[in-house]
């Protein structure tokens, strides 16, 4: 047929249009569509080639010789087209740039993270380390030298902030790998990759262990603290009776609470470990938590001036303000430190008390219960020891009345 007469065709079903065998114009309903049919391996097959008039006839037939000479080659031309689309679509989905991969990673977690800090502390830090240096990189292109150029110029200076801006490179690109933006081997990797290259972290800024009181100053430590006003010292006063983290006593409300019962029991969410955890409370933690009866009505047990909890930073500038060398949580270690060193308790019932993790996974699983009781004999000898230097005082004072 020349183009005039595929142009006058309106009838309903497949006209060989000629040129090319198995070339043909499918009309249905006024629709007209280029079709090559033809058989392969014992099947007979049919390739969409356009519609018409889009798709000229001169167009139509080019393509139906193409697809004939991939037939005639062993080749399926459906396949071989389903082939290239998804090829293109692969290549399409790699052209991801870094900054939008991480923007769309930490959109897709932020949702889970417990502190919600920590999306803005990723944005701070990708986009003064990352993002002028690799944010307009496809991910699929970034390499080992990529990454050395974000973290290879604050490695020594800064060392716990460029450790942080690699793992969450390393997080972002297998984010990538995995929704088929990139192929192969994590760059930003540590073992077996930049370990070879950057000196070991630990060596070049070795760890720091928090400030702590050592446990023999604690009885006067605890009763220096006593004698300072606010809810921060109330707060941190009960902290250092339930060896709790800052963010736990901040944040206790009256709902965790069974006085009756002597528990107060943190929800999962709020716990590190992601499990809820019951702290028992000693006569002195209960003293502290009554005395705060009056802000019953409101949410926290020990709100802040808006109502709300105390800032993360509160306790800490409350002992900054009155020269203790220690920070908030190195209580815990001073409580581990008393109890590893001056009871016998055993060592899973502390670990219990500072809400650690069981070591070993067998262990784990058989041991269901949370030793309660034993770890509320811990609990009231540690404030029974906190509060020795207290004691000790009244006695005097008695004495002298007398």
């Amino acid at each position: 047929m020349t183009a005039l007469e595929v142009s006058r065709l309106r009838e309903d079903g497949a006209h060989a249009v000629g040129g090319v065998t198995g070339l043909y114009l499918q009309i249905i309903g006024g629709s007209r569509v280029w079709v090559y049919r033809y058989v392969f391996m014992h099947h007979r097959r049919r390739m969409g080639l356009g519609s018409y008039p889009a798709v000229t006839l001169a167009s139509a037939r080019e393509a139906a010789r193409a697809a004939m000479g991939l037939r005639d080659s062993g080749t399926d031309p459906l396949k071989a087209r389903s082939d290239e689309r998804e090829a293109a679509r692969r290549a399409a989905a790699k052209q991801l740039p870094f900054q939008d991969a991480a923007e769309a990673y930490i959109t897709e977690h932020e949702s889970t993270w417990r502190n919600a800090k920590h999306p803005q502390q990723w944005r701070n830090t990708l986009k003064m380390y990352a993002y002028p240096k690799i944010g307009d990189v496809f991910v699929s292109e970034i390499d080992a030298a990529h990454v050395l150029r974000c973290i290879t110029p604050i490695w020594k200076t800064k060392t716990e902030t460029a450790s942080r801006v690699r793992g969450r490179i390393e997080q972002v690109l297998d984010w990538a790998a995995a929704h088929g933006h990139r192929s192969g081997p994590n760059p930003a990797r540590w073992r077996g990759q930049l370990q070879h290259v950057l000196p070991n972290p630990k060596k070049v800024a070795p760890v720091k262990h928090l400030a702590a009181i050592p446990f023999d100053d604690l009885p006067k430590v605890y009763s220096e603290i006593s004698t300072f006003g606010g809810q921060s010292a109330r707060a941190l006063r009960l902290l250092i009776l339930t060896a709790a983290r800052s963010s736990e006593a901040r944040y206790m409300r009256w709902e965790e609470l069974d006085l009756d019962a002597g528990v107060w029991t943190i929800p999962a969410e709020r716990m590190k470990a992601g499990r809820a955890h019951r702290v028992p409370l000693s006569t002195q933690a209960l003293a502290i938590i009554e005395g705060q009866s009056a802000f019953r009505d409101r949410e926290f047990v020990f709100p802040s001036v808006r109502n709300g909890p105390l800032s993360d930073m509160a306790l800490t500038v409350l002992m900054r303000k009155h020269h203790l060398a220690a920070v908030p949580h190195g209580f815990r270690s001073t409580f581990r430190d008393w109890a590893g060193e001056t009871t016998h308790h055993p060592r899973d019932a502390v670990e219990l008390c500072l809400a650690h993790s069981i070591d070993t996974k067998t262990e784990a699983a058989y041991r269901r219960a949370d030793m309660l009781e034993k770890r509320a004999v811990i609990m009231q000898e540690w404030a029974d020891y906190a509060l020795s230097a207290l004691a000790n005082q009244t006695t005097k004072a008695a004495a002298t009345e007398t």
